[in-house]
């Protein structure tokens, strides 16, 4: 008989090792039943609560396609901890005819599936309660129950019995002055957007290595998540928010709110950042925003501040620099000349007119064909380029982590066999923040290698560009669209030639657009 074995080990805590370990048990009751041994397949690292994992996937796919006559595993909660996957696995092998055996308890039937099914689901439960346990402890004392936070810095050191602490961190400077400076500008009346664009503009590294974007810094205020609704900035650890509950279809864990009696509230005034006063400034100003967008008590998010036409508060009169505004129903004329008498600009454009002469002119330019050409060819490479260099510096960080893990080790069991020399504390504080770094390093580049871009994105391109008018049309759309399009500009200039008004559009694709009304409409 051809024998597949089966190994995985779930955590950390667990090495390399465990999986040889396991192919060795198992190769010996190969060996005592005088089967063939055929493939092994394993998972590291990877819980046995779920059903996705590459290497369960694989031994479910070559059962069906007979690659083997019988799995071999060292124990049944190797194959899986869950009631109903063990259980579906079990009907699986026994409809395609392939025994399951196991070394702590030989070959499984009905009864190991109820019996064992049952204890691994009451391990599950057991360890997480535990695991709670003890991170509500660690909380208790002040100390981090897990996770990196922007502007800390995470603290390892040897204690005394040869452990390494855990939970302590320290104030970052140069990222806590950004903190400092995003709650600043927010409270001056900056928007999330524009805060997360000047960032970027300046190269400032936002968390996990990645840019800014507005939802970092504004979060959802009702989880705590997001820049400005850290409480821990201003010396407060506040903990147990929210729970996690894993949808059974596809075994991803979906964040449940838990409430406010639940949390977790500790002081700690060594970690604070901001000061209270400023706290406050940026919640009052969160909540005034909030108001604007509630309405008889329902959220009303077309309140929020949304341009009520397509291009509005983009206009700008090109003689006084003063905003372009709707005037009687139908027209946009410069607010200046109109209001305060300051600008001798008198002329008009019908509104309509004005959006049609701009995208229609967005829509001939971003369709040339050279430009088309040029845009993907650079684009691709440049994407490309930076795609292999993240993936060479994945590989390059994750042998210097095995080299860093292997360095620690060698360390715990030469402190362990008695030989503990004071340089030793050094070098192991040295290794466990190089150890963080690159963690942190990986963490930021993702799990998969990024998708090298098809040849083909010209196509795509040509199709959204297409579609962008025909979008503006459909109310589901409309939004999207209309900002996609804002996005591209951050300023039209209304500019009179004669008794017309040419238009220069500023932003991103300054330069490329000159329109003027003798060639693109009615003169206003």
């Amino acid at each position: 008989m051809r024998a597949a074995i089966y190994a995985r080990y779930s955590t950390d805590l667990q090495s390399d090792a465990s999986i040889e370990d396991q192919h060795r048990i198992c190769m010996r009751l190969i060996q005592s039943h005088g089967w063939l041994a055929a493939d092994t397949y394993s998972d590291r690292g990877i819980s046995g609560a779920t059903h996705l994992r590459p290497g369960y996937q694989r031994l479910l796919e070559d059962a069906r396609h007979n690659h083997f006559d019988v799995v071999v595993a060292e124990g049944l909660d190797r194959i899986s901890r869950d009631q109903e996957h063990i259980a579906a696995f079990f009907k699986s092998m026994r409809f395609q005819g392939i025994p399951i055996v196991t070394v702590a308890e030989g070959e499984i039937s009905e009864l190991h599936i109820g019996l064992k099914g049952t204890m691994s689901s009451l391990f599950l439960k057991d360890l997480a309660q535990k695991t709670h346990r003890g991170l509500e402890g660690r909380v208790r004392k002040g100390k981090s129950a897990g996770g990196v936070t922007y502007g800390y810095d995470v603290v390892r050191s040897l204690k005394g019995d040869g452990e390494m602490t855990t939970g302590e961190r320290a104030i970052n400077e140069d990222q806590a002055s950004t903190v400092r400076r995003i709650f600043e500008e927010f409270a001056a009346g900056l928007s999330p957007r524009t805060i997360a664009s000047q960032l970027n503009a300046e190269g400032v590294e936002g968390p996990r290595g990645s840019g800014w974007g507005a939802s970092t810094i504004y979060g959802n205020w009702r989880r705590g998540t997001g820049i400005l609704n850290n409480e821990l900035y201003v010396g407060r650890l506040v903990w147990n928010r929210q729970r996690f509950v894993k949808d059974p279809s596809n075994g991803k864990r979906q964040a449940r709110p838990n409430s406010p009696d639940a949390w977790i509230i500790e002081d700690v005034p060594d970690l604070r950042i901001i000061s209270e006063d400023l706290w406050e400034c940026v919640k009052a100003r969160q909540k005034a925003t909030r108001s604007e967008v509630i309405q008889d008590g329902l959220a009303r998010p077309e309140r929020a501040h949304r341009p009520k036409h397509l291009f509005s508060g983009l206009l700008k009169c090109g003689v006084c620099g003063g905003g372009y505004t709707i005037v009687g129903k139908t027209h946009y004329g410069c607010a200046n000349a109109r209001n305060k008498g300051t600008c001798d600009n008198r002329l008009t454009i019908k509104r309509e007119d004005l959006e049609a002469r701009v995208l229609s002119g967005l829509k001939d330019q971003l369709l040339d064909p050279d430009l088309i050409a040029e845009f993907v060819t650079a684009y691709r490479a440049e994407f490309n380029r930076l795609v292999a260099e993240e993936v060479k510096d994945r590989a390059i960080a994750e042998r210097e982590l095995g080299k860093t893990q292997r360095q620690i080790t060698s360390i715990v069991d030469a402190i362990a066999d008695g030989m503990f020399h004071s340089s030793m504390k050094a070098k192991m504080d040295g290794l466990e923040a190089r150890k963080a770094e690159l963690e942190i390093q990986l963490q930021s580049k993702g799990i998969e290698p990024p998708v090298l871009l098809h040849p083909g994105l010209s196509d795509i391109y040509r199709e959204k560009v297409r579609g962008l008018t025909a979008a503006l049309n459909e109310p589901t759309l409309r939004p999207e669209a209309t900002e996609m399009i804002r996005s591209l500009l951050s300023e039209i200039r209304l500019v009179p030639e004669g008794d017309t008004l040419a238009i220069e559009l500023v932003g991103e694709l300054a330069g490329l657009l000159a329109l003027d009304q003798t060639k693109n409409g009615p003169k206003h």
